[in-house]
């Protein structure tokens, strides 16, 4: 059977959070994302629909730092980029088809919207795709 490798490349810039990738059972990455991360899996390339999907957790009020004004002046954020997909780069068509579900880490009410390629609250990015992949990303990019 045919399979679709898709990898990406993960970096966190302090410790403590848990990300989980994956698409559904098919793991990317389980953990604590501190540093420079590179990840991948494979999935069957039959017929279907997919959730590729990002889980940031454990993120608390002591990873971002606020001046007297309430302004951010540090944050530990994930950031996630090269998304592939048999090694063809997602690039724009990652940002144009992921969404980014939060509620500013319990601050907020939840709020769905496009995804800019970093994840700075406890919440979820989804990327739907189908397989057979190379029909989905001749529609899509």
């Amino acid at each position: 059977m045919d399979t679709v490798n898709i990898s990406c490349d993960i970096a966190c810039n302090g410790a403590g959070l848990h990300l989980r990738a994956a698409v559904g059972d098919c793991v990317l990455f389980d953990g604590d994302p501190n540093g420079q991360i590179k990840c991948s899996t494979s999935i069957p390339d039959a017929d279907g629909e997919h959730e590729l999907i990002f889980t940031l957790s454990k993120k608390t009020a002591e990873h971002t730092r606020v001046d007297a004004d309430g302004n951010i002046v540090d944050d530990v954020v994930v950031t996630i980029t090269d998304i592939s997909f048999d090694e063809i780069s997602l690039g724009y068509t990652l940002l144009e088809n992921s969404s980014y579900t939060h509620d500013f880490n319990g601050t907020g009410e939840p709020v769905t919207e496009k995804f800019s390629g970093t994840m700075g609250c406890n919440g979820t990015v989804t990327l739907k795709f189908s397989t057979p992949v190379y029909l989905w990303l001749l529609e899509h990019m």
